[in-house]
């Protein structure tokens, strides 16, 4: 008997929803949508992936395997 292949999970995020809600509520934002809220966090990390990718070539330039604190803020400017 063949095998069952199983269907392709989509990958799921780093960043969890209820932090974030937490976030937008204590900023006023009582009412959000599900959609908006996920547009965020895919924004959110998908800018970390960036800065990540930047402060991991100064890291790499200056010849260290650890990203510091340094690192990611001249990444970020």
């Amino acid at each position: 008997m063949a095998k069952k292949k199983k269907a392709a999970k989509k990958p799921k995020g780093y960043i969890a929803k209820a932090p974030i809600r937490r976030l937008m509520d204590h900023e006023g934002a009582d009412l959000v949508a599900a959609d908006a809220l996920d547009r965020l966090i895919a924004y959110l990390e998908a800018e970390a992936a960036r800065v990540t990718k930047e402060a991991n070539k100064v890291t790499k330039a200056d010849k260290r395997k650890r990203i510091t604190a340094g690192d990611i803020r001249k990444a970020t400017r």
